[in-house]
């Protein structure tokens, strides 16, 4: 199979699943190894980039998923008018901040940021699959360790963990101020 065929049949398959799918799968059915899918993929960017297409291929983590190009996508919503995706709340965007800095993190940790207990948020991140076990961590009880999956990386736009962005640095604690008296 020549290159620029995979990368059609890439496209096809991309375009028919309507949801990220694993360079494995892309590659074992096209029976070509994870380098040469990946070969295909870069071309087909490069098709979609230089052509200016309506569409982009974007990379989370090993998932592959084809996207409305984002300038475009104003023209989209307007047609489609989409129903809006039920937002994270307060506490479970803050117990999956915990987790994809700490990752892998258990619940007990995040709590201990956190202050608070977060048996709900966990599950719900859980069911929304942003997060998920990866393993059990070697101390006393062996907790549960949690970290993101791919579909945060979808969800925020990352393609890998690593574009997070940095964490402030913590604010100094001024030890010569005067305390304050009732």
């Amino acid at each position: 199979m020549e290159r620029n065929e995979a990368a059609h049949i890439i496209e096809a398959i991309l375009f028919v699943a309507g949801e990220p799918l694993a360079i494995a799968d892309i590659a074992a059915a096209l029976s070509l190894t994870e380098m040469e899918t990946m070969n295909a993929v870069e071309e087909l960017q490069r098709d979609f980039e230089e052509n200016q297409r309506g569409i982009t291929l974007r990379r989370y983590g090993d998932h592959l998923r084809l996207e409305t190009r984002p300038e475009y996508a104003e023209y989209v919503e307007r047609l489609l008018q989409p129903v809006q995706r039920q937002s994270l709340t307060q506490t479970a965007l803050e117990t999956l901040a915990v987790i994809a800095y700490r990752q892998p993190a258990t619940k007990g940790e995040v709590e201990q940021v956190r202050g608070v207990k977060c048996d709900y948020s966990i599950q719900t991140l859980l069911a929304k699959d942003l997060i998920k076990e990866a393993g059990r961590k070697e101390t006393l009880g062996r907790p549960i360790l949690y970290v993101t999956t791919d579909k945060f990386l979808e969800h925020f736009g990352f393609s890998d963990i690593r574009e997070l962005p940095p964490l402030p640095d913590p604010e100094p604690i001024d030890h010569d101020s005067t305390p304050l008296t009732p």
